[in-house]
């Protein structure tokens, strides 16, 4: 029985990954903030350990006498401010693996983003031979980025330590609504539009099995990127009306257009319904291979298709009655939008041809 500890064991992917370490045999520790919700883990035989990641003192208790690590904990929060968003995942990430190291944790696992490595060429796809040179102006990928130097940092002071990158996590279980908050948003019909774009989604079950398989033949030092289909936006949210039967955001929307209507937004009152940085997010190609993990793990993954249903009907077993009153068609004006758009569109064409 190994003594293994978990950061972030009450989130999406880290409340799932707990679940398989217990039921593998191992003695688990979940090392959390006060202020967790830990409902999620109640029914597991699990230890826990009141921690904050950029806490060294609680982190070093939480991991003594620990043979294994996997380092969750982070944030996906594209609307926190950079210095909380840093703070969370390239200070937390420093924290917990210098405590790890002196702690002489035997293996340790630390779950980065494909965000780290950076978007891929329009219409291309990056694998983990990608180098980043300097920050794109996310918070998320750039704090992400530094998250990994961090690792790397400690790999080369002795630390056996893995980098996981999981893409677009997406599947059943999402208590928080971190990563599948997109399709309880396009179920309740709360995309109005889209800019180009794409991303790559991959399920919670088959991320869990990557990080198990990195903690048991990952080359230390290296990254494996996590994932399984890449989509276009426009493509992403037409499965996602096939399987729900919820009509897709009819307007297709410039980039430059959906970043200044972005920033009006954010300077008016009331809910913003995404700011700036959502938008130069979504307007990137968040697509990639796998074919690392593949190989070298033996990492395989469910059909795409059964992952964004199972998001789907995760989100209507939850909040069922909420997406039944939405109705299945877009709003009127906004039908009426993306036929305008549309047709301009075919005008342009005309023309140029």
């Amino acid at each position: 029985m190994a003594r293994v500890v978990v950061t972030g064991g009450t989130g999406f992917i880290g409340s799932q990954l707990a679940r398989r370490l217990v039921a593998r045999g191992d003695d688990v520790t979940i090392a959390a903030r006060g202020s967790s919700r830990r409902q999620t883990l109640a029914d597991l035989p699990v230890r826990w350990v009141t921690a904050d990641i950029t806490d060294r003192a609680a982190m070093r208790r939480a991991l003594k006498g620990a043979e294994r690590l996997f380092h969750v904990a982070g944030t996906t929060n594209l609307r926190l401010g950079a210095d909380e968003t840093f703070r969370i995942n390239a200070l937390g990430a420093r924290t917990v693996l210098e405590a790890a190291l002196a702690e002489d944790v035997a293996r340790a696992v630390h779950v980065s983003s494909v965000a780290a490595i950076g978007p891929a060429p329009p219409q291309g796809a990056a694998d983990e031979r990608q180098i980043r040179s300097g920050p794109i102006g996310i918070p998320y990928a750039d704090s992400k980025l530094a998250g990994e130097r961090e690792a790397l940092h400690a790999a080369a002071r002795g630390l056996d330590v893995v980098i996981a990158c999981p893409t677009h996590v997406l599947g059943r279980g999402d208590e928080r609504r971190s990563s599948t908050d997109v399709v309880r948003r396009f179920l309740l019909k709360r995309i109005p539009a889209y800019v180009d774009g794409a991303l790559n989604v991959v399920d919670v079950e088959d991320v869990v099995d990557g990080l198990l398989l990195c903690e048991q033949r990952g080359a230390t030092g290296e990254r494996y990127i996590l994932g399984n289909r890449n989509y276009t936006w426009q493509r992403f949210f037409a499965e996602l009306g096939r399987l729900s039967g919820v009509e897709p955001p009819a307007v297709r929307v410039p980039v430059p257009v959906a970043i200044a209507l972005a920033e009006a937004a954010v300077r008016l009152p009331g809910p913003v319904p995404f700011t700036p940085t959502e938008v130069r997010a979504a307007a990137h190609w968040w697509t990639y291979r796998s074919n690392r993990a593949r190989r070298e793990l033996g990492w395989t993954t469910r059909p795409h298709e059964d992952t964004v249903e199972a998001t789907v009907q995760w989100y209507r077993e939850r909040d069922g009655a909420r997406i039944e009153r939405a109705g299945s068609r877009q709003p009127v004006a906004w039908r009426l939008a993306g036929l305008a758009v549309r047709s301009a569109g075919d005008v342009g064409e005309r023309l140029r041809g």
